[in-house]
Order: structure tokens, then sequence, then C-alpha cells
């Protein structure tokens, strides 16, 4: 029964072949005692059908036959010639130890030994072949894992695994092999892992090791392979943007740290390594103090630098001029800039989106407690500053404040004007309130915040009305940029000086701008989109014109445009560029965000992705965004 059950499971004879059935049962009767054999072995037909599969072909009379297990087995078997020494073909001899193997199974796993062992080499006809430069016990190791494709991998012996691996090209190996020690990552390793990782050419161990050195710099700098780093990997060390540290000072001070750890054949690197400080964006004090450092003060080529830096800070006029990749900002130290609200497609948007330059990366952080329209945003004492607005039914007074430590929310006192359309902004301690709408009027009222009273006072008015009003503080005085006035798109710009309580008039842009974003660097003043007419009339258009003010000649000029035009624009400066956020173009709420240039006066479009639990989606579409940056 058992005999007959099993050949109806394994065999099925198609018409062509039955001529030869005799032939086949003599075959199966001189076999009956295997499987007699067999059926003391397994004693339900459960057993054969886990280890074969039978598949319904297209003729009836025929099926495919697939045994589950048979690469399994097979390989074991091998395995156990290989053990007993039996078929090998080859001896791989590496230092003193001799392995046989079967060059079968080793080109079947190795493109290293598939093309030694297929190509009109010296070593194909080899009955030994010499395996310089590796380790004879992960040798041995690899071989095994050929036939059995299981390995063991320890710290002790991953060094040896790894490079061995990576000669005979066993790609899963390596890729085991990287991932064990990307796992292993610690600020006392990450600078050999990544050392070692660019030697042996692999690539994604070394981006994840120089990734996690960049993160954790400030633990890294206290490790004993920091203080044992060639000069050439100290240079590339200090010399890129990403190092996550929280100012310039923490480079200088982790440089020379270094340099006294072997000063007697590291000080004459000093000038070269030196140079890739960005020495301008020290401060003062810290600038002077470096000038007299026994290290720095016998080398001309130091103290010129040195030079260079306090002229940066003696002459602040002259900075437009003094820029070089030394006062170009390294990426952790400028600060993260945030996307706060704004119109989404539906409705009012109440999330709050970080933006952190150095990862180029987008996150949630926050949720506002309600919706909230064309409202103004502050950073003041290191807490952001929500205020004004509307709701979709009324104009709002009220402010709220988030602590981004504790990630609480605050109900601060109100202002005494109910405004949208405001701008805000912190000047020299307090924080202003400028313009708006209260509903009914167009408004030119100022309010200030004294955050030491915790309360909000009148200032001077503007001598124009303006809501859509772009605000930002330049040179100590607070300017408002155009705006509308209730019957036009306005051109006019003022300034107002906090300590003579007056605005004075200012020349007018080229442009009428309502919903206009503005911006300052290095002594000028940025006008960015909006509109030049109210959204009822019919001659409105969006704009992509971007206008600079020089404060020193009183001159608006045109540069590079924005590669769309938008309304309603966020803007602010984070490190030395200028970045547009979100609007709208006339159709659709924007999530596009642009990067500009000043000193190449190109723009460049930024990333948009937001990474929230490690699910990629879209930053919101965002219209009357507002944006600033927090430090």
């Amino acid at each position: 029964m058992i005999l007959k059950n099993a050949l109806t499971f394994s065999l099925s004879l198609s018409p062509s072949q039955k001529h030869s059935s005799s032939a086949l049962t003599g075959r199966i009767r001189h076999s009956s005692r295997g499987l007699r054999h067999f059926h003391q072995t397994s004693n339900s037909s459960a057993t054969l059908s886990s280890c074969m599969s039978m598949e319904p072909c297209a003729c009836p009379e025929e099926c495919m036959f697939t045994a589950l297990s048979h690469a399994d087995v097979t390989f074991r078997k091998m395995e156990g010639y290989l053990r007993s020494r039996q078929l090998c073909d080859i001896i791989l001899v590496a230092g003193d130890r001799r392995i046989p193997a079967h060059r079968l199974v080793l080109s079947s796993v190795s493109d290293y030994f598939a093309a030694m062992f297929t190509s009109d080499v010296r070593e194909a006809k080899q009955d030994e072949v010499k395996m310089e430069g590796v380790d004879p016990d992960a040798l041995w190791v690899l071989v095994q894992y050929a036939y059995t494709g299981r390995l063991e991998l320890r710290e002790d012996t991953i060094e040896s695994l790894l490079s061995a691996s990576c000669l005979l090209q066993l790609s899963s190996v390596v890729q085991a092999c990287c991932s064990f020690l990307m796992k292993q990552l610690h600020p006392s390793n990450c600078l050999g892992i990544r050392s070692y990782a660019d030697a042996q050419g692999c690539h994604d161990l070394q981006r994840a090791a120089h990734a996690y050195t960049m993160d954790h710099f400030l633990e890294v700098v206290g490790s004993q392979e920091f203080l044992l780093l060639p000069v050439e990997e100290m240079e590339r060390l200090i010399t890129s943007d990403d190092i996550n540290v929280p100012d310039e000072e923490t480079v200088v001070t982790s440089l020379l740290t270094w340099v006294r750890h072997d000063a007697p054949t590291r000080q004459h690197h000093l000038p070269l390594l030196l140079a890739h400080i960005r020495l301008p964006l020290l401060q003062p004090q810290f600038l002077a103090d470096l000038e007299s450092n026994a290290l720095l003060r016998d080398s001309v080529e130091c103290q010129r630098l040195l030079m260079e830096g306090m002229k940066y800070h003696l002459l602040p006029q002259r900075r437009p001029l003094l820029q070089s990749p030394r006062t170009h900002p390294r990426k952790a130290t400028v600060g993260a800039m945030f996307a706060v609200g704004g119109m989404d497609a539906t409705k009012g948007a109440t999330s709050i989106e970080q933006y952190c330059l150095r990862r180029d990366t987008w996150r949630q952080v926050a949720t506002m407690s309600g919706r909230r329209l064309q409202f103004g945003v502050a950073v003041l004492d290191g807490r952001l500053y929500v205020v004004g607005g509307r709701d979709g039914l009324k104009t709002l007074n009220t402010v709220e404040c988030y602590n981004p430590h504790s990630k609480t929310w605050s109900v601060m006192p109100p202002m005494s004007t109910h405004r949208h359309g405001l701008g805000v902004a912190v000047l020299e301690g307090p924080m202003y309130a400028v313009g708006g709408h209260d509903g009914w009027s167009y408004l030119s009222t100022v309010e200030r915040w004294d955050p030491q009273a915790r309360q909000w006072s009148f200032v001077a008015s503007m001598a124009t009305p303006r809501s859509t009003v772009g605000v930002a503080v330049l040179n100590g005085k607070l300017y408002a940029v155009g705006g509308r006035d209730g019957s036009s798109c306005l051109r006019s710009v003022e300034c107002f000086d906090p300590h003579t309580n007056r605005w004075s008039g200012c020349a007018p842009m080229a442009k009428r701008r309502g919903g206009v974003g503005v911006a300052t660097w290095h002594g000028f003043l940025y006008a960015i989109g909006g509109h030049d007419a109210p959204a009822s009339s019919l001659a409105s258009r969006l704009s992509d014109c971007v206008e600079r003010y020089d404060p020193q000649t009183d001159v608006w000029t045109t540069v590079a445009p924005m590669s769309i035009s938008r309304d309603a624009v966020g803007v602010c400066l984070l490190g030395d560029r200028l970045y547009a956020v979100g609007g709208y173009d006339g159709q659709v709420y924007l999530n596009i965000v642009e990067a500009y240039d000043p000193q190449t006066n190109e723009w460049t479009q930024v990333n948009t992705q937001t990474q929230i639990d490690a699910m990629a989606i879209d930053i919101h579409v965002l219209f009357c965004v507002n944006v600033c940056v927090w430090y």
C-alpha cells in the first residue's frame, strides 16, 4: 500500500510513456528494498508532502515534481564530502593552513573563485591555489559558509572576515558584516570603522560611520581614536559643513586638543588646518584670546588668518565684500527653520514643521491649539510666539507661546487690538506687532510686547495703514515693507527707530507688493514675491520678483527671481541663504521650498520630504505660511 501510494504520488505516465512501463516496473521492484527502508523511517505520507510538491500541468496526465528540500539536502551532503575530504578538487593555501574544497561550490557563491576557475588563468589548472593576504581562519569560515550558508559574526573576528569576503566578492557576507558593524558604531570606534570601511571600499558602511561621526562629534573628540587621527583625516573632519556642533568655538577647541596631543610633530600643520576654521564667525573675545595662544602666536600664516577674522568683526559694513568659505557657517550652528500653520486646500493648517539644514529633512514637531490664518510669528527668548490672525469667523487678538523644551503651549496676554495680516518681529528684546486689519479697517497702529513686564503697549503709528505687510529688523531698525491700504497694494517702505519712537520713509520698491515676504542678509533687506493688486481685481498679478534694499544708499535693486510666482510666501534667513516657503501661485497652494544664495545670486530647490514615524510624506501645502529660525 505504501509502495502504491508512493508511486501514485510521485509518478504519472502519459500515453507516450506507457510502452516503457514494464521496464519501469522492473526498476521499481529492484528498488523495493530501499522503499521498505523509507517506510521504516517515515510512517506517513505527510513526511513525503513536506519534502515534495506536485504541480498540475496543462495536460491532465502530466505533473511537475519538485523536491522542496533538494538544495538543502544536496549542500548538506557536499558539506559532508568537505569534512571527509572526499571528491575535493582544489586546495586553498593561506599561511600555514591548507583548506580542501570543491571548485563548483566555491564558484557558485564567489565571483572571485568563479573568475579564477572558469577563466584561462594559471590557477584554473592548479590543484593548489595560494591565497595571499587572507586570514586563514577567516578563509576557512567563508569556505564553510559556501556549503552551509551560515556563519557567526563576532566582534573579535569581524574585521578579518569582512576583509576576506571583500576580496572573495561574497556580497551577501560583506553586507552582513557591514550591517553588524553599523550596529556597533560608538563614539570610541566610529573613526576607525570609517577609515577601515573606506579602505575596503564598503561605501554604505563608510557613509554610516561618517554620518555617525558627524552626529556625535562632541563625544568623538573625547576618544583616543580622535587624538590619534592622521593630519589628513583631521583636515577632512574639520572641513565638513555637517559637524554637529553648537558653535565654531567647539571646532577650534577640538583642533587645539588634537595638536597638543603631539605638539612637536603637529604644530607645523596648524596653518593648513586653521584655514578650515570659520574664524570670522568666532566670538570677538575668543578670537582675541587665540591671538596670544602659544601654539599660534609664532606662525605668520596663523596670525594672518586671525587678523582676517578680526577684520570681519571690526568692519561690519564691509562684510558683503569679505565673504569666503570661512564666513560660511556650518549647518548645525544656524538653528532650525519652522513652518508654522498656513492655509491648505481645505482648511487652515495647525501643524508646525521643522527643517533641519544639516540633515535636509522636515519633521512635524507641534500642533497649534486652534486654527489661525494670517497671523504673525516670532522667536523670543527661545520660545515661539503666535500672534493674532483670524480663525475663519473673527479676527483675533490672542497670543500663544510654545516652549520647545517642555513641548507645551502657554496663553499669553492678548494685544489691545484684534489684528490679522499683521507683521511681527523682535527688535532689541521687545516684540512688535505691526499693522494688519481688525475686521473693519486697515491698521497703521503698532504694539510692543515687553517680555519683562509681560504686557503690550502702543508705540508710534506708521504713516500708512498696512495689512499683509512684510516686516524685518535691520541695523537696529524695524522695517515695514509694502502691504495693502484698502485701495491698492503698496510700494512704500517705512522704518521705525525704537530710540526715537519715530517712523521715517524709505525709498519705495519698484513693484507694488501685498503678501510680500521679507528677510535680511548682511546689511541688505530683501522683498520677495507677493501680489500687485487685490485678488478681486482682474489686473491682480502674482510676483516672482525679488528686490534688495541697501540702507546705506537708500536704493532698491532687482536680483534673481524665484522659479515660480508666489503670494503670501514665508521667508527667513537660515545660515547664509534666504528660504522661500510655500505660498500660492494663483491656482494651487504650494509646498515648494527654494533657497537663495546672495553670493551667487541663484535660487535652488530644497527637499520637501518630512520623516514622521519613519514614513515619508510631503510637507503640507502652505499658503500664508509663517517661517522663523530657532537657535
